[in-house]
């Protein structure tokens, strides 16, 4: 996990880019909010979401000389989303200077204690994400940012460009391109450029929020052959990533002790049973809130009225999905398929109250929709508010791909949304590594004496009833044990 300080030098970004910069950080904030609790604290009630977010910026007042370096929003004892919010709508937006501009601002202050990081600990590493930031006296910088190395900060400096440059004039660039060079060679410093599309800014808002939480351990695999893929070699290392991780489904309301602002547990309506989370006092009525709502499990809005939450209510029999688009099978990646999933048939008599004829219909229509989708080799994408995984009405969108088969039933998939994908792993395959034909030819043949077969799961059996059997056979003859020693 990390502390992430953003610092935006306004100078160097133009409205327009500022905007898609501020829905980035707002999104940033929403997803931390969202974070679900660690498992350790799975039983007992969720803490407040710790703080590790701050954001500062760099803007040129025209009545002063030199730039000024402000703090919008300071890390607390525990992350405050809606004040994160308001910190971010109003950073200034035209703070931005077309020609190049003079002066540069101490970071001393910034890479300090004093100002972020007083009470970070030493579990938690420091970084300070500085986007477009640019300077003069590299000099300065440099001294910096070898201060910060000696109080273990890393800077990481985001250059957003064009090929045109339309974000950052001549000038500017040149400018950025001699202090990068400067600084290159410190080891607490690195410097990325990307292009400000939306794909790649969306991706930067992910990997921010994987060092801001506690990532997982990367998991390694090891695949073994029964035959070597070459020569003497039979196996392959790998790391292994989640593709997508779901989001909630909705924000349900709560009921909130105003003495500590935090959700009260087995919401009931006798007075007798509100105890505040924190003291275990008992609350009376007007020391509880209802116009609250819970954003994961660890974070509470309080709104003027009650309206705006959601009613998380469990799904009845009879589910909706919306046909929206058809796609082209070939093109799914397979990595945006979450959790089960569901086989699709036609509704029988017993199950729907159709006549005879409108049974009939709908049963042709299905299955000439499964044989017209299979020639097509095409799919239908399909929203719900339903969630097949909780089985819970949200009021956020849930995606479905309806999946054909030549003459059987359809199957139904989940699909991520924008907001559940995971950035791809950093792949760092050198641009001249390139595979022999010798080794191409060893693996062709390697593979060729693998069976080629399609896929049966019948032919597939884990073991659950063969372990279970000879579980129970140990447990009969330890039985008959115990009863020889008793006789």
């Amino acid at each position: 996990m990390a502390l992430l300080c953003f610092l935006l030098d306004l100078r160097n970004i133009p409205p327009p880019l500022l905007r898609f910069l501020k829905q980035c950080l707002l999104h940033l904030g929403n997803h931390y909010a969202a974070t679900p609790s660690p498992p350790a604290s799975a039983s007992a009630s969720a803490a407040p979401l710790t703080d590790r977010l701050a954001l500062c910026y760099v803007h040129h007042d025209a009545s002063r000389s030199s730039p000024e370096l402000k703090i919008a929003y300071r890390p607390g004892e525990k992350f405050n989303l809606r004040d994160f919010h308001h910190a971010v709508e109003n950073l200034p937006l035209y703070g931005f200077l077309s020609e190049q501009h003079a002066g540069d601002v101490p970071l001393q202050n910034l890479f300090s204690n004093r100002a972020i990081y007083s009470w970070a600990t030493d579990d938690i590493s420091k970084k300070v994400i500085a986007i477009c930031f640019s300077a003069q006296n590299t000099d300065s910088l440099r001294r910096s940012l070898m201060d910060a190395s000696e109080q273990c900060i890393t800077v990481e400096f985001v250059m957003l460009e064009i090929e045109a440059d339309a974000y950052m004039y001549d000038d500017v660039s040149k400018n950025s391109s001699n202090f990068i060079h400067r600084i290159s060679d410190l080891e607490n410093c690195v410097v990325r450029r990307y292009s400000p599309e939306t794909q790649v800014l969306n991706g930067l808002v992910k990997r921010w929020l994987e060092e801001l939480n506690d990532k997982e351990e990367t998991l390694q695999a090891v695949f073994v052959f029964r035959v070597p893929i070459i020569t003497s070699v039979n196996q392959i290392s790998c790391n292994i990533y989640p593709a997508a991780d779901q989001v909630i489904d909705g924000f349900p309301y709560c009921q909130i002790c105003k003495c500590h602002g935090r959700p009260i547990d087995d919401v009931t309506t006798k007075m007798s049973k509100w105890v505040c989370p924190t003291t275990s006092c008992h609350l009376a009525a007007s020391d509880v809130t209802d116009t609250a709502v819970k954003i994961g499990e660890q974070t509470v809005l309080f709104l003027p009225t009650s309206e705006g939450g959601s009613d998380m209510r469990r799904a009845s029999t009879s589910i909706s999905f919306d046909v929206i688009d058809r796609t082209e099978l070939a093109s799914l990646n397979e990595g945006v398929i979450l959790g089960k999933s569901h086989v699709v048939i036609p509704s029988s008599n017993d199950e729907v109250a159709l006549t005879d004829e409108s049974l009939d219909q709908n049963t042709q229509i299905f299955y000439g929709l499964c044989e017209t989708l299979f020639k097509l080799d095409q799919g239908l994408v399909c929203s719900s508010a339903c969630n097949t995984e909780t089985m819970k009405i949200g009021t956020l969108a849930c995606y479905y791909l309806l999946q054909p088969s030549e003459k059987g039933p359809m199957l139904l998939r989940r699909l991520a949304g924008s907001e559940e994908i995971l950035p791809l792993p950093d792949i760092s395959r050198p641009c001249n590594y390139t595979v022999t034909n010798d080794m191409k030819n060893s693996i062709e043949t390697s593979l060729s004496k693998i069976v080629l077969k399609d896929y049966n799961p019948l032919q597939h059996e884990r073991g659950f009833h063969s372990k279970l059997i000879s579980l129970v056979k140990g447990s009969l003859q330890f039985g008959y044990l115990l009863l020889s020693c008793y006789l």
